[in-house]
């Protein structure tokens, strides 16, 4: 009877101009035994999508206790429903008409299990599912029984058959999968280690653009010397790699997987489904890639502990730049990392600044170091680790150097992981460094407050409002600023990218108010999400938005152009 309620709306306005659509806005109305509401109406066929939001009440979806009863069982439940209503709805989805006509689609979900907008589990086992429609034109006119066949009869069935064809035994592995990475990951640090990766998974990906896991890829051994055992509530003892914490090297020839190992550490932040082959691999959730990114913009950032006595008297206590350098853009990542609460580095030589990585013999004694600004970060680790507690695992497969400072290195041959530190130690005791060995210059400086000033935050574009738009996971258009995200490796999926921008908004519009400094403002977001969830911070309405962290947002506002900060 609902059902008839918003077939009579739809036809009634058939062939009248698309513009009167925008009357269902706001509106609910029962669909089934659900309820479907019109957040946002597109004005126009070939505009972005109209979004709707439908209400399933639990006893529709009759979900188990366990797939509801903590926080990230409904994460993971949520995401299981996600990725069945993801084809369910392309199924019916279909083009006919002008622009978007016909468009029934959720958001997409990667290899990893995040929190989304796109269906949201509650505790007493309801459900909300926001997905984007186009609703259906000839030209600009209307066409009124082709959205009433779309909403009430496609969008229906494509739940229903969500709904009655759930399989409790899949969603119930999803489910234990991703508490088991929880409970993993928990564990970590009283056992002294930064990552766990369980034998036999698998952590090639079959390409830069294909997340998913290589076929015929070779599943990871642990001999005895790096091996620990952890104990998940669901899968029981598991043997696995320990990443200790301290200072870890992994090297090996090229081609051998030394990249691989550090981006199965960079990404065991997140849960992973299964079948991905990395879904018993873990890391601490603090740990944060950092890299040299030539040409971004430093504001405020003190590199003293890397950069200082720069030539014609440069300031380096508090760095600006439009375009950095290689080193210094390197040294403001970690120095900004370390604000924002890292409690690990994680490198890849090659993708960092040469000069800024490592000094040897020969180049300290061509450039004596009263002519050089730079302390390399090989002069630092130990200390970050000794007096900071900062982690770092270095990939490293041309700088010697770096045996000296390490606590484990793991040397990588055919993608396998094996324990050399013993004999890493005694080549370095074969060579000695001599006056070139690494040791700090002095104490670590202590860290410069910056305080952002809101007059530095400005979404707006010229006399338009508010804009802020994310373009893949390349670039966040924040007002007349497009802020280059593109390096930073550990987000890996657009919906994250749309949450930063949802983020950058809300500092602008009161969390930055000139007295809070840059940790605060992040652990007041932090705080908002904790109480309210993603929806407390998504903009109204939008389902394709995941969780970030606070270091990823934070990497965006260090990159915004117009940033400014109060004086000293």
């Amino acid at each position: 009877m609902g059902d008839d309620i918003l077939t009579r709306d739809l036809i009634r306005i058939d062939g009248r101009p698309y513009g009167q659509y925008r009357d269902l806005r706001g509106r609910r109305y029962p669909l089934g035994r659900c309820a479907l509401r019109f957040d946002h109406v597109q004005g126009d066929p070939f505009a972005a999508p109209s979004r709707l939001r439908v209400d399933l009440p639990a006893a529709l979806m009759g979900l188990p206790d366990w797939a509801r009863s903590g926080r990230d069982a409904r994460r993971a439940t949520a995401d299981y429903l996600q990725r069945a209503l993801h084809p369910a709805l392309s199924r019916f989805s279909r083009g006919a008409g002008s622009g978007t006509s016909g468009l029934l689609e959720i958001s997409p979900a990667g290899q990893e299990v995040l929190e989304r907008t796109g269906v949201v589990v509650d505790a007493d086992g309801s459900v909300r599912v926001r997905l984007y429609a186009g609703l259906p034109a000839a030209g600009r006119r209307i066409l009124g029984r082709a959205a009433a066949d779309l909403l009430v009869r496609d969008l229906h069935a494509a739940i229903r058959a969500v709904a009655d064809g759930l399989d409790l035994g899949a969603l119930r592995a999803h489910v234990q999968v991703v508490e088991d990475q929880v409970a993993l990951r928990s564990e970590l640090g009283e056992r002294g280690l930064i990552a766990f990766l369980a034998e036999g998974s698998v952590l090639p990906r079959r390409s830069g653009v294909d997340a998913r896991p290589l076929r015929d890829a070779l599943p990871l051994r642990v001999p005895d010397a790096l091996a620990v055992e952890l104990r998940a509530p669901h899968a029981g003892t598991l043997r696995g790699l320990g990443v200790r914490a301290g200072v870890t090297l992994i090297v090996g020839g090229g081609y051998h997987g030394k990249s691989t190992l550090l981006q199965a550490l960079a990404l065991g932040i997140y849960d992973h489904p299964p079948g991905d082959g990395r879904e018993r691999c873990v890391a601490a959730g603090e740990l944060v890639t950092v890299r040299a990114e030539d040409g971004r913009a430093v504001r405020g950032a003190c590199l003293t502990p890397f950069i200082r006595g720069l030539p014609l008297g440069r300031e380096t206590h508090r760095f600006d730049s439009d375009d950095a350098s290689g080193s210094t853009s390197q040294a403001a990542a970690i120095v900004e990392a370390l604000e924002a609460g890292a409690t690990g580095l994680l490198i890849d030589e090659d993708t960092a600044a040469t000069n800024f990585m490592i000094r040897d013999a020969r180049m300290r004694r061509l450039v004596p170091g009263d002519r050089e600004p730079i302390t390399p970060y090989i002069d630092r680790v130990r200390q970050l680790w000794e007096t900071g507690s900062v982690s770092s695992v270095l990939v490293v497969g041309g700088a010697g150097d770096y045996l000296d400072v390490a606590d484990c290195v793991i040397q990588m041959d055919a993608y396998q992981p094996h324990d050399v530190t013993d004999r890493a130690r005694e080549v370095a005791a074969a060579r000695p460094l001599g006056e070139a060995a690494p040791r700090a210059p002095d104490d670590w400086p202590p860290a410069a407050r910056r305080v952002p000033l809101p007059d530095g935050l400005d979404p707006r574009r010229g006399r338009r409002p508010e804009r802020v738009r994310a373009v893949g996971t390349r670039s966040i258009e924040f007002g007349s600023e497009e802020i280059d995200v593109s390096l930073q490796y550990q987000i890996v999926d657009p919906a994250q990218c749309r949450t930063i921008g949802d983020a950058l908004l809300r500092i602008a519009r009161g969390l930055c108010d000139g007295r809070r400094d840059l940790p605060a403002i992040l652990a007041a977001l932090d705080a908002e999400l904790r109480a309210g969830g993603l929806e407390a911070l998504a903009e109204s309405g939008f389902g394709d938005r995941a969780y970030a962290r606070r270091f990823e947002i934070a990497a965006a506002l260090n990159r915004l152009r117009s940033l400014r900060l109060a004086p000293r």
